[in-house]
């Protein structure tokens, strides 16, 4: 029963940490990534769809992102989503291929990023809290129920801790190279 709890645990505590590195990547640095296109959604025939379903996303170059639809005709839709995007980037059409130029960062957006990755950091750290205070409270109620004795529910605790303990390290060392880039020139 403890274990179902543990398992469970860490189980969030490893999504939180997941959808923060997932949120870390699309944060634009001075280079060029992929990553950053991810969250972007084209009209295709009526319905939202993410852009690495309809082109192959590549970074050439470390300033330089280019985008290949599969389908010749969604390269309009496809600069529009672009435009539209708050990514600050214009792109450049031949028709076939869209180049994306990365502009370098300035130093005051440099340290708007890192306050939005503070942000994103006790974001993560807030999520992995409340995993742990359901966790405590599952322990809880078990030894209410009599499900558990006193002394599991205090080694379940401290085992929930360690978790904690363990996930916030990794946010935090996640949090300081992403900072560590943004902030490279």
């Amino acid at each position: 029963m403890i274990n179902d709890v543990l398992v469970d645990t860490e189980a969030r505590m490893k999504g939180a940490v997941r959808s923060l590195e997932d949120d870390l990547a699309t944060i634009r640095t001075g280079r060029a990534s992929p990553a950053l296109l991810d969250r972007l959604l084209i009209e295709y025939y009526g319905t939202p769809t993410p852009l690495n379903q309809l082109a192959t996303i590549s970074a050439p170059e470390p300033r330089l992102l280019t985008i290949r639809p599969f389908d010749p005709a969604t390269l309009k839709s496809i600069e529009r989503a672009i435009l539209a995007s708050d990514l600050g980037i214009t792109p450049n059409s031949d028709g076939k291929l869209i180049r994306l130029n990365i502009p370098p960062l300035t130093e005051e957006r440099r340290h708007e990023l890192v306050r939005v990755v503070r942000n994103r950091i006790e974001e993560a750290r807030v999520a992995v809290r409340n995993v742990r205070r359901d966790g405590l409270n599952d322990l809880r109620d078990f030894e209410r129920e009599k499900l558990i004795s006193e002394d599991e529910k205090e080694n379940g605790e401290k085992e929930i801790q360690r978790l904690l303990d363990h996930y916030s390290e990794e946010i935090n060392q996640d949090g300081q190279r992403k900072e560590k880039e943004v902030l490279e020139i």
